[in-house]
């Protein structure tokens, strides 16, 4: 589709949006986790397996909400989910029992995902158009990473207003709350960008016929399925996904190895929330000017060292100057991979009529680690405890790195003879 490009406040509404709908089930539980577990009366294991619930919907979710992003434009669908999973928020606030709390974990994976991430991954498809992949992926990314960090921010900026005593004085009672009017703000700040996105994030009407199809049939997914870009996606998606779900752990490498308390140990995790939109930013301008599936290899490349400059132990207590240089590298071959995996789709010659379907596929099988990184890693910290189980854990990343670098590597080979626009 060249004909007129969506303008930048189209790419701002995906943003907003990209961020706002996992604002609920994620973003508030990462920032105000100890609230959350006391408010709710959790434990770790428990909101784990609301997580888990999630992941299990929207394995689903990925697979059927697909096709329906290539049946109806991108901001119906987007509005939509928004406003659902707001509407989850409004229960959220009422402190259910932990049965109920699955349940909404479950909802929220299937307003998340059935009604919202293929659609979101068209519309900036759309967006970027032949020329502006890299640069429309590394805004999205980068811009979502941003307003997470925003939403936290203000949230925790919320949640201090209407705290009256002493922090280490206050009672569940309290923390509830003060917590009830940070979710009831996030709900209704997730309302309005629905409402913004469904005025405002409107293409050419001869544009959105060009990409919405009247039926999808089995010929159209089997069109798909042959596709090796889309087979090749579904491991460099899940590599790079394990990559982006480790990066969790540098706060808690940051207390166990480097010994910092817990407030230095949080402002590692700040650290990296304003990495990720440089990163994006930066690698979405550098692939459009030169070769965008060259890129997603170097990106690989970096993450597999950084990996191995923890993994063989090289980052010790001693060395905070290399701690901070190996997180650097780590996270900008990690982001970098994650702002240009669905970058490379239009290089890889899948049809932007069909992107929604594809998507769908890719996006069954590259995020799996929702379910099996969370365990996997946690196993590996507790049967080693201390600097040996974060070792085993890079060492994890190192392996999935290569894994990625030799499926990027073969999608460079694959495709670099196509025409650069």
């Amino acid at each position: 589709m060249e004909s007129k490009k969506a303008p930048w406040h189209f790419l701002f509404l995906l943003i907003l949006a990209g961020e706002s709908v996992f604002i609920l089930p994620f973003v508030l539980s990462r920032v105000f986790r100890p609230t959350v577990l006391d408010a709710f009366g959790l434990d770790n294991v428990q909101l784990g397996i609301c997580f888990s619930t999630y992941g299990i919907v929207a394995l689903v979710s990925y697979l059927f909400g697909g096709p329906l992003a290539d049946k109806f434009a991108p901001r119906k669908l987007i509005a939509v989910a928004l406003w659902m999973t707001a509407l989850g928020g409004l229960v959220y606030a009422t402190f259910p029992s932990y049965t109920v709390l699955k349940i909404l974990y479950g909802y929220w994976g299937f307003t998340t995902i059935f009604l919202f991430w293929a659609p979101m991954i068209k519309a900036t498809r759309v967006w970027g158009g032949t020329t502006s992949q890299g640069k429309a992926f590394g805004f999205l990314d980068g811009g979502r990473g941003l307003v997470g960090a925003l939403f936290g921010t203000m949230g925790v900026l919320i949640f201090s207003l209407f705290i009256t005593t002493e922090i280490s004085m206050v009672t569940v009672g309290e923390s509830r709350a003060a917590f009830k009017y940070v979710i009831l703000v996030s709900s209704g700040i997730v309302i309005m960008v629905g409402v913004l996105v469904w005025f405002f994030m409107k293409m050419d009407p001869r544009a959105e016929k060009e990409i919405i199809l009247d039926k999808i049939t089995i010929s159209q997914i089997q069109e798909v399925l042959r596709l090796p870009s889309v087979w090749l996606l579904m491991i460099i998606i899940l590599c790079a996904y394990v990559g982006y779900k480790i990066t969790d752990v540098f706060s808690l490498y940051a207390q166990d190895v480097m010994l910092y308390d817990q407030v230095e140990s949080a402002q590692v995790g700040t650290f990296l929330l304003f990495v990720r939109p440089v990163i994006g930013v930066l690698i979405g301008v550098l692939a459009d000017r030169t070769q965008i599936t060259f890129w997603l290899v170097v990106s690989f490349i970096i993450s597999f060292i950084g990996a191995l400059l923890f993994a063989t132990g090289l980052v010790s207590a001693s060395s905070t100057a290399v701690f901070f240089i190996s997180i650097l590298v780590v996270a900008t071959g990690v982001y970098a991979a994650r702002s240009l995996y669905f970058a490379v789709m239009e290089r890889g010659q899948i049809p932007l009529l069909l992107t929604g379907t594809a998507v769908g596929l890719i996006s069954l099988v590259g995020y799996t680690p929702d379910i099996f990184a969370g365990p996997a890693i946690g196993l590996l910290l507790d049967n080693s405890p201390g600097a040996t189980g974060h070792q085993h854990v890079f060492w994890m990343l190192a392996v999935f790195s290569f894994i990625g670098l030799i499926a990027a590597w073969y999608y460079f080979r694959l495709y670099r003879k196509q025409k650069q626009f």
